[in-house]
């Protein structure tokens, strides 16, 4: 668990912005805002989270404000984690 913001910033450098520089892309850059995350983007997050962490995610969760930055994304994920 303590590896979930390295995890999915690496998702997003890998899979998303292939072409960025890593140090662009920070714990608190807003994804949605900058258009880093579009709406196919994240469900594609979103697959790989529920993947990897063995977490299900709703459509609830996938609110703006959940996937607005590395930080709450992470935050989704410990809840989600706590409440198995």
């Amino acid at each position: 668990m303590d590896n979930i913001r390295a995890t999915v910033k690496q998702f997003i450098l890998d899979r998303i912005l292939s072409e960025t520089d890593p140090a662009t892309l920070t714990d608190s850059t807003q994804l949605k805002d900058t258009g880093i995350l579009d709406s196919l983007s994240t469900l594609r997050l979103a697959s790989f989270l529920e993947e990897t962490f063995h977490v299900s995610l709703e459509a609830r969760d996938l609110e703006e404000g959940n996937f607005s930055s590395i930080e709450h994304i992470e935050q989704l994920l410990k809840a989600k984690i706590r409440a198995d």
